[in-house]
């Protein structure tokens, strides 16, 4: 067993996230044999009761898709619900009866990005996780398609996967697919390799990445894969990017698919869904000083430093910080509505105070409320 990947045999809390074609036929429809293949891996690697694992599952709009006479997965949201609202159903049907053959049961917790972006809900989806996992049952975590919507959407399970593992502080995140991992060109040509191990993103700074494959029944592809892979590494959890056939091989550490060092260290839950899961309301154009000092200084953002506002939003709102050339620097939740700020705008709070009351002697946004998006 490679060094490297200790922590991935020692991992006790893991996240895995399987993609739609590693579950389904090409023309949709849950195919039996993979479904069960899978729950074997994750029943019999948990059966010890020393391992946690819950697991971010695609495959509910391929699931519905030959039930309502689909050929691929359509482009429009309402179809794409619809089909949600009938492969759903099946997909968690198809997974509990697999893991009642280990006297598992099974929890399904929807989730859209909505709800890792507002702190209550956020707590509850954490705390339900929790006592799931605390009861032993089985957490099958999915998007909830049927309603979300194209503001509130994640677009992908992936980086909804990286999203549940900081949520649940998990210790590993396994992405699976039917890739056995980040290759250094075209799998599919002559001469590439798989790339064992990624320390950094210059290991993959030459690399091109390949989008959703021809199948049609999913909507990631590696570039989603490697983006979610990053997210979770910057927030301090490995990740295994590998084929859904080398699940067990992946969950005991062997060399297998791509393995992605940390970057960073775990940090705020409200700061990983600001960057990573909030759709901002607004935008706060900053002043050259006030760039410096929120980019490099890590200072808040006060009224003196503001130079323009858009948007509609209200105070609590994540918004938008850019520089004059319209350039995005952070993201952060504001503190006043975006109807208040144009009087707000180059003044200091002092001013502000002696003139409008004390509750307007405080920062646009708190440093503590604020991420940077390229740090």
């Amino acid at each position: 067993m490679a060094v490297a990947r200790q922590d991935v045999s020692d991992a006790r809390r893991i996240v895995v996230k399987v993609g739609s074609s590693s579950l389904t036929t090409a023309t949709g429809g849950l195919d039996a044999d993979r479904v069960d293949a899978l729950v074997d891996v994750l029943a019999k690697h948990r059966s010890g009761g020393e391992k946690e694992i819950v697991l971010v599952s695609s495959g509910a709009i391929a699931a519905g898709l030959a039930p309502l006479g689909l050929r691929r997965r359509p482009k429009d949201l309402a179809r794409q619900q619809a089909a949600a609202s009938v492969g759903q159903g099946l997909l968690v049907a198809r997974y509990t009866a697999s893991f009642a053959r280990y006297g598992v049961r099974v929890g399904q917790v929807l989730l859209t990005s909505d709800d890792m972006s507002r702190r209550a809900h956020h707590r509850n989806a954490s705390r339900t996780l929790d006592k799931l996992l605390a009861m032993g049952a089985f957490p099958i975590v999915n998007e909830n398609d049927t309603v979300a919507t194209d503001e509130i959407r994640f677009g992908d399970n992936d980086r909804l996967a990286a999203l549940v593992a900081h949520l649940v502080h998990a210790d590993l995140l396994i992405l699976l697919s039917d890739v056995d991992g980040v290759y250094d060109g075209d799998p599919s040509k002559p001469g590439t390799s798989r790339i064992a191990e990624v320390k950094g993103p210059q290991d993959l700074a030459h690399v091109e990445i390949g989008s959703a494959g021809k199948a049609g029944v999913g909507t990631g592809g590696m570039v989603t894969k490697v983006e979610a892979a990053r997210i979770a590494a910057a927030a301090g959890i490995p990740v295994v990017l590998t084929s859904a056939v080398h699940a067990a091989e992946a969950l005991a550490g062997g060399d297998t698919g791509t393995y992605f060092h940390t970057t960073g260290r775990r940090y705020a839950d409200r700061l990983l869904w600001l960057q990573h899961a909030s759709t901002p309301q607004g935008a706060l154009t900053l002043d050259d000083g006030a760039v410096r000092a929120v980019v490099e200084r890590r200072k808040s953002l006060l009224p003196a430093g503001i130079a323009g506002v858009e948007g509609e939003f209200s105070a609590g709102d994540p918004v938008e910080l850019r520089d004059r050339q319209g350039n995005a620097v952070a993201r952060g939740l504001v503190n006043f509505d975006a109807k208040e700020i144009p009087r707000l705008i180059g003044r200091s709070t002092h001013e502000l105070a002696r003139e409008l009351g004390p509750a307007y002697e405080r920062e646009v946004v708190h440093r503590d409320d604020l991420v940077l998006l390229h740090p």
